[in-house]
């Protein structure tokens, strides 16, 4: 293998949002966040990109199930990640994915924080690189938990594995909403992400969705 095994798991409503308009992405219900919490004690590290770091400053620790934390990782080309955020607090170890565009004091900055930095591309991070850089350091398996804009990245690069989708019983709207997967996207159906549907349990008030992405590693098994 020359990468980890990649689970994108996210929680959306009925009309596919994240987050709504205004920016809430408060969405799980608790039984949903206690599963997230196992999940994330299963796999070596998670990863977001920095705009879900902005945006909610999450810790992406486990705090509600037994079992430790993974290595947290932000995709970040230009080092934006504030110096204060929660990801680079001493509750696990974080790594930053930046590219050699970044400013130098930056990410000197960020590792005096206490980051590992990862350089991997020009002026956006080449993600199978990193991914390949990532497996090579000991990550077998790893939590892809968004925002839109990595998710389809990480999509559209053949780079997901399963997708593990909670579905709320809520519907927000909002043109601006994020959406579970952003950026430019595919122009016919056809080209779209083959998935295949291997799971449906109800969590809470939510459903569960598990897909193995079509060609993937997920093709023969689920990890």
């Amino acid at each position: 293998m020359t990468r980890p095994y990649v689970i994108l798991n996210a929680a959306m409503t009925l009309d596919g949002k994240i987050a709504t308009a205004a920016g809430d992405s408060r969405i799980s219900c608790e039984a949903d966040l206690d599963r997230v919490h196992e999940l994330r004690a299963s796999v070596d590290a998670v990863v977001v990109g920095v705009g879900t770091v902005l945006a909610d400053n999450p810790s992406l620790t486990v705090r509600r199930a037994r079992g430790e934390s993974p290595t947290r990782i932000v995709i970040d080309s230009y080092a934006k990640t504030p110096l204060d955020a929660r990801v680079l607090d001493n509750s696990a170890p974080t790594i930053i994915a930046s590219t050699r565009s970044a400013p130098k004091r930056r990410l000197q900055e960020l590792r005096a924080a206490g980051a590992k930095i990862i350089v991997a591309g020009e002026k956006e991070v080449n993600l199978r690189g990193l991914l390949e850089k990532l497996r090579s350091l000991g990550v077998r398996k790893l939590l892809l938990e968004g925002g839109s804009t990595l998710n389809w990245s990480m999509l559209k690069e053949g780079l997901v594995d399963e997708v593990r989708v909670t579905v709320a019983p809520r519907i927000v709207g909002g043109a601006t909403a994020k959406t579970l997967v952003g950026g430019a996207g595919f122009g016919e159906v056809r080209k779209g992400v083959g998935l295949e549907l291997v799971r449906v349990v109800k969590v809470g008030r939510d459903l569960l969705l598990t897909y193995r992405v079509k060609g993937g590693k997920g093709a023969k098994k689920t990890g």
